[in-house]
């Protein structure tokens, strides 16, 4: 009996071979997790984490009126209560960056799809208070007037909505609006100074850091000089600002990252996705006859963009996992202009199954417009099986819900299984892969279930890896949730 006590002992203190050691123990608590990176992940067999391609839902609001025009853009999307709206500069002629001929537009919609232009007479454009202008006569802040719906418990009615907006001269300066639709200074001094501000600097509440966190385009060399990258400064106000921290990317190499819109993803706000416009100057696919045909601009056909999907949990580094593009510009010589191809700010859902991520497309062109791409909910990545099968086994964590929600989806051939194990490896006993009933078909919520069923209340706030086997199949995200 003795022996037997000291075996039992061994096998559930000595840590299985192939485990990773000294991991800290992840606080994953009710969060959902999305597989768009390793935090989670020690060991992959067989599985990987691949990237998605969203679907070209085509164009869905023009620049034509007199007042936006062909170089519209830094465009925003907030989804209010059921409402979303773009916020976008408006831009008719070239070359007047920071000047009074910029505005700051709306466009609205009920579904994320069909979109109007309201009619806001708040400000006279060309003789005629008829237009969606929500900010004019301001310069240099309608250049790249960025917008948040601000989700700190404390902010004031007042100040619901707030911005930033700026460039290098003017810094960067602060709005307030309790609407979304008539905005003030929420002081007349900038809240930053000393760095270009020339891209869209975008700020949100971080629920998971509890400050204002902004992330705006710096150059590794100072002032307009290097190559284009992203810093980082934080606020409990949004007033006073910590000094910026320049953003690291790992081991990948140096690109010029025109835009990054960095925002915390709705159902894991956690993890903060960046989908930015990557821009490669003097790349030039357009030769000069074809850009007179497609009447491009003249001084925006000698470079190309894409966009590219990075991630960052807080602090001064983001997790590159993927260079290849996320969105490649389309078919068709328009597509290959200069800075066409960068995302809008924010992804939002549109359907119980779906969200949609909103990209400016044909810029400096008369056909200059917003165009939709759709994506399913959590489908930015997923660890990925194919029909030999594999399995991926987390790091040691803890959790906080009595059941395993998942989003997954599988082929008629295919399966997935899950295992519950103490942190050194071992089976715990009612959870183990042979109790696991086995999850096939395609859902956004399943809830995981063995032999025993699916209440895991016995391991709450306990240390345990989780283990998956996959065959044929995609696992797109898993959370541990309450009934």
């Amino acid at each position: 009996m003795i022996k037997f006590v000291l075996y039992i002992f061994i096998v559930l203190t000595i840590p299985f071979p192939g485990f990773s050691q000294n991991i800290e123990v992840i606080q994953m608590g009710g969060n959902r997790e999305i597989f768009i990176d390793n935090y989670l992940i020690d060991k992959l067999n067989g599985v990987q984490i691949i990237k998605h391609t969203p679907h070209d839902e085509g164009p869905v609001l023009y620049f034509d009126k007199p007042w936006e025009g062909i170089f519209c853009g830094y465009c925003t999307i907030i989804k209010d209560q059921g409402r979303f709206r773009v916020y976008y500069r408006g831009l008719p002629v070239d070359g007047k960056d920071g000047s009074n001929i910029e505005t700051t537009c709306v466009a609205e919609s009920q579904d994320g799809i069909h979109w109007q232009k309201p009619v806001l007479k708040l400000f006279k454009i060309g003789g005629s208070r008829r237009n969606n202008v929500i900010l004019a006569n301001d310069a240099p802040s309608s250049h790249n007037f960025s917008p948040l719906l601000d989700t700190n418990p404390k902010t004031k009615p007042s100040e619901k909505y707030k911005a930033l907006a700026g460039e290098d001269k003017a810094g960067l300066r602060a709005y307030v609006s309790p609407d979304g639709i008539h905005w003030k200074r929420l002081r007349d001094e900038p809240v930053l100074n000393g760095f270009a501000f020339d891209s869209q600097n975008v700020s949100f509440w971080s629920e998971s850091e509890q400050c204002y966190v902004c992330y705006f385009r710096t150059w590794t060399n100072g002032g307009f000089e290097g190559v284009r990258t992203v810093s980082r400064t934080t606020s409990d106000d949004f007033i006073s600002w910590s000094k910026p921290v320049e953003m690291t990317f790992g081991n990948t190499p140096r690109e010029h990252l025109y835009t990054q819109q960095t925002s915390p993803y709705f159902r894991a706000p956690q993890i903060y996705i960046a989908i930015g416009g990557r821009f490669m100057p003097g790349k030039q696919v357009l030769s000069d006859e074809e850009a007179k045909k497609l009447n491009v601009d003249p001084g925006y056909f000698k470079d190309c963009s894409d966009a590219y999907i990075m991630t960052t949990r807080g602090g001064n580094s983001y997790d590159r996992t993927f260079m290849e593009a996320f969105i490649r510009p389309g078919i068709g010589m328009k597509n290959w202009v200069s800075r066409s191809n960068y995302p809008a700010l924010n992804v939002v859902q549109t359907s119980p199954e779906e969200m949609s991520l909103y990209v400016n497309q044909d810029y400096a062109q008369p056909t200059a417009h917003l165009h939709r791409y759709s994506m399913r909910i959590d489908g930015f990545t997923s660890l990925s099986a194919p029909y030999n099968g594999g399995e991926m086994i987390t790091k040691p964590f803890t959790f906080l819900g009595h059941e395993l929600e998942i989003n997954y989806s599988t082929s008629a051939a295919g399966e997935i299984r899950f295992e519950l194990q103490y942190e050194n490896g071992v089976p715990v006993p009612g959870f183990t892969l042979e109790d696991s009933q086995a999850i096939i078909g395609n859902e956004i919520s399943r809830v995981v279930r063995w032999d025993k069923g699916a209440d895991l209340g016995s391991l709450i706030a306990k240390t345990v890896r989780l283990r998956v086997q996959m065959k044929d199949a995609d696992l797109y995200s898993i959370r541990f949730r309450d009934d």
